[in-house]
């Protein structure tokens, strides 16, 4: 008898896939009791300079700083003063406002999409805060709150929300996809997880000409199926690029739980072992954490110490984006269960914890920060709207991208002047 007759198999289990499915659907009521949080102050901090492995243990943790008490407790307390506290908190305010009020644009029917980071304004604010002015950033989509803590002009930013005639990038990007490469934004792309790749070649490129900037890129749970993912690792590990790769984990990729990105299996942060580089994972909703540790990979990638990849660990509180209704995926109450609280809130109780904050400072910095967001959509929107735009300036879609214009596209730009004319 054939060692390939089927008979010979008769007793064996059939063969079946699993497929990944979140834990609560619409109707459901969530329960995170089974999430493991580890108390704030348990996780060891490494010295910058160890070998990756002496890390690896820290991609199960969760480096955590702020304690049910409120207070900074542990070894990865970054100990900030409370101007940097206040300043953080003052960004984070107006991330949130800004984006409460561009939702509100698009929904009026000023612009076409908008993306909200609500639940998530800790981990681009500190990380910021934690690098120096001259590092570049490769940013997704929900990293706003870069540009907000580098002070760039929210105006410049509503500009580009409304591709109007203000919009630096004239109107030749997604709203909401910013780029300005004098604050280290580099363009945001809408495919997944180009920006790892870019951000470690741009890091490579620094090292090759002795430069002392780093590079830091980001992505979302979701990318990291994507096969640039695995290869900016690749040449992050061989080269030991100082560059510094953050995974959002915010539970979704628009309606696919982190699941269906292998969540189930392994912490996105252990991937950093197989790939043999530091790895830190961390609570992405306190935004002590969040800075200690971005701080931490900075140190070390200045230090040629090599790349650093950073789960954080945070949940998305709205949609995906203005075309998303999250209602027909998940429970309607699980944002407000979420265990790891609202960044902003915790942050503001640390202020409160240590005596350098109080409600009525909090109410009059909240106004200030409300009035400035206002007055910056009332200024952008005296250059025009989404909708108003016509077809004036049409022929620059071929400026900025060959340095001598091909025949063909000139000739399509003669033909499109020649239309605009008649």
């Amino acid at each position: 008898m054939s060692d390939k007759d089927p008979s010979l198999r008769r007793n064996a289990p059939k063969l079946a896939l699993h497929v990944p499915e979140p834990p609560f659907r619409p109707g459901d009521t969530p329960d995170f009791s089974s999430l493991k949080v580890p108390p704030a102050g348990a996780s060891p901090r490494p010295d910058t300079s160890v070998a990756a492995a002496e890390t690896h243990e820290l991609t199960t943790a969760l480096v955590r700083v702020l304690g049910d008490d409120n207070k900074a407790v542990g070894a990865w307390d970054p100990k900030l003063d409370p101007d940097t506290l206040r300043k953080m908190l003052r960004d984070m305010v107006t991330v949130r406002i800004f984006d409460d009020r561009m939702y509100r644009a698009q929904r009026q029917g000023k612009t076409s999409f908008y993306m909200k980071c609500t639940g998530e304004e800790a981990i681009a604010v500190a990380a910021q805060t934690a690098l120096d002015r001259e590092d570049m950033h490769f940013p997704t989509y929900r990293q706003q709150g870069l540009l907000i803590s580098r002070g760039y002009p929210l105006t410049e930013m509503m500009c580009q929300i409304y591709s109007n005639k203000g919009d630096k990038l004239k109107g030749r990007q997604l709203p909401i996809m910013y780029s300005d490469r004098k604050y280290g934004f580099f363009s945001i792309s809408g495919n997944l997880a180009t920006q790892f790749p870019q951000a470690v070649g741009w890091a490579m490129a620094a090292a090759i000409k002795g430069d002392s900037r780093i590079a830091m890129g980001w992505v979302g749970d979701g990318a990291t199926a994507e096969g640039d993912f695995h290869s900016a690792l690749t040449f992050a590990t061989v080269y030991n690029a100082p560059v510094i790769l953050a995974v959002v984990n915010n539970q979704w990729a628009i309606s696919s739980f982190s699941g269906i990105a292998g969540a189930e299996r392994a912490t996105f942060a252990q991937r950093a072992v197989g790939y043999g580089i530091a790895g830190l994972r961390v609570d992405g909703n306190d935004a002590l954490a969040v800075y200690a540790a971005v701080k931490w990979a900075a140190e070390r990638a200045r230090s040629n110490g090599g790349p650093t990849l950073i789960e954080f660990f945070t949940y998305r509180a709205e949609g995906h984006s203005t075309s998303d209704d999250p209602s027909g995926y998940r429970p309607t109450n699980e944002a407000k269960l979420w265990p790891l609280g609202d960044p902003i809130e915790r942050l503001k109780a640390h202020l409160f914890a240590i005596g350098e904050w109080d409600e009525e400072r909090h109410a009059a910095m909240t106004a200030e920060c409300d009035a400035e967001v206002r007055a910056a959509q009332k200024e952008s929107e005296k250059l025009g709207i989404l909708p108003e735009q016509g077809k004036d300036g049409v022929e620059t879609m071929f400026d900025d991208v060959y340095a001598e214009v091909p025949r063909h596209l000139a000739e399509q730009r003669d033909a499109a002047l020649a239309e605009g004319r008649d």
